[in-house]
């Protein structure tokens, strides 16, 4: 009879880490080029911005409004970086992205009255005149890897975000960032959210190693410190969503069931398992707690968020760790790929080669759509490609980091890694 224990660790970690072998890391990068063409330029408008695209690369049709395609600001700074990696790695014409995307955002997304970002606009109007945190994140990351990459605008985009995260959304008394603010800066709520200040966290690392200015370094640390070392410390290495105007977590909140789903997200404990390894060694590793809260965060969403009979990570949780939305979605997977190999290369534990060796597995037979290209968001099913949930082939920002990150130096951001790793030569 199989012994249950050996097939449940299989695959193994056995002989060299994967990405130490040649035809795996450019199994990986011919994904990662593979992602970036898919998108190059099916997703172009010639309106401004970029399309979303259904499953076969072509613009997605959607009737939900009259005045143009949707173009939300979390779409449009994440195309500007991922296409500045794509510059990075020599993709011919990715820098026309990169000026389409960041004419867009200055011209159409920045509120030239009142200063900041509209969460959504259409060919020429606001469709979501909301300014939240979330979004400028986004832009700060999107400036900060034009910057990497020299482009002319990237500083005054940089400057012009900078100012309005450090002055409407940071409270330097708590280290985090408010939430949301109308259209002439109202506060909209008392709501306070982690998944905000998780990518600003992202997006101020990437500033400081644009720049060199210390502040987006603090900024980051303050926050984990925050949501981390303390929050998800006293909560089991649970990862709490949701708190209110004082920072106490709302266990009882139920939002926006995409954006703000009540629970826990194993998908963004991984992604924070990820980001505090690149801090610790960026910030040079003067914080002793940031290691073991990483592998504490990655541990406990393997054991609690998957689907240990037919794989992939659930999408939330209850209180309970028992699936509230069952759903297996790809950016949490994208996120445990990243996570595994940046733990792996630090630790040297063959506990996370397995796991990334596992869950690569799955995306491979999941998500990667082999044939028509793009990662498809949901999970396949015996009938096909399942649309619960999304449209077509909404991403490009998650699935292409986890096909990066494996290949990069693990004390950076992607585009700043890229610069010091071969991928960018000499």
């Amino acid at each position: 009879m199989e012994n249950e224990n050996n097939k449940n660790n299989w695959p193994s970690s056995e002989g060299s880490r994967f990405i130490t072998r040649p035809a795996h890391h450019q199994w990986m990068l011919g994904q990662a080029m593979s992602l970036l063409t898919f998108f190059q330029f099916s997703a172009f408008n010639s309106s401004g911005g970029f399309h979303a695209l259904d499953g076969f690369g072509n613009p997605l049709q959607s009737p939900e409004n009259q005045k143009g395609t949707t173009r939300h600001l979390h779409d449009t700074t994440r195309m500007v970086h991922s296409f500045a990696i794509g510059h990075l790695l020599g993709l011919p014409a990715a820098e026309r992205n990169v000026d389409h995307g960041m004419k867009f955002i200055w011209q159409h997304h920045r509120d030239q009255k009142n200063g900041g970002y509209f969460s959504a606009v259409a060919d020429a109007h606001p469709i979501d005149n909301g300014k939240l945190a979330y979004g400028h994140a986004f832009v700060l990351l999107a400036a900060s890897s034009a910057k990497i990459i020299g482009h002319p605008d990237a500083d005054r985009l940089l400057n012009d975000v900078s100012d309005i995260i450090l002055t409407r959304f940071w409270d330097d008394k708590i280290g985090a960032t408010r939430e949301e603010f109308t259209e002439d800066w109202q506060e909209i709520s008392n709501y306070r959210g982690q998944n905000s200040n998780m990518h600003l966290t992202e997006a101020s690392m990437a500033a400081f190693e644009a720049t060199g200015d210390k502040n987006f370094l603090q900024m980051a640390e303050q926050i984990s410190e925050l949501i981390i070392n303390h929050h998800a410390r006293q909560n089991g290495w649970r990862v709490p969503e949701h708190f209110n105007q004082n920072w106490q977590v709302d266990q009882n909140y139920e939002g926006d069931p995409m954006f703000r789903p009540s629970g826990t997200t194993p998908g963004h404990a991984l992604e924070w398992s990820r980001l505090l390894i690149q801090l610790w060694q960026l910030g040079g590793r003067k914080n002793n707690w940031m290691q073991p809260a990483a592998k504490n965060l990655f541990k406990n969403a393997i054991k609690s968020g998957w689907d240990q009979q037919l794989g992939g990570f659930y999408y939330t949780l209850n209180w309970q760790d028992q699936p509230s939305k069952a759903d297996k979605f790809w950016w949490p997977c994208a996120e445990g790929i990243a996570a595994a190999a940046v733990l792996a290369n630090v630790t040297n534990d063959p506990y996370y080669e397995t796991w990334y060796r596992r869950i690569l597995g799955y995306v491979s037979q999941q998500f990667i759509d082999h044939k028509n290209g793009g990662w498809w968001p949901e999970a396949q099913s015996d009938l096909g490609n399942n649309e619960k949930v999304f449209a077509g082939k909404p991403d490009i920002y998650h699935a292409l980091q986890a096909c990066l990150i494996p290949l990069l130096p693990s004390d950076c951001s992607i585009t700043a890694g890229i610069k010091k790793s071969e991928l960018y030569g000499s």
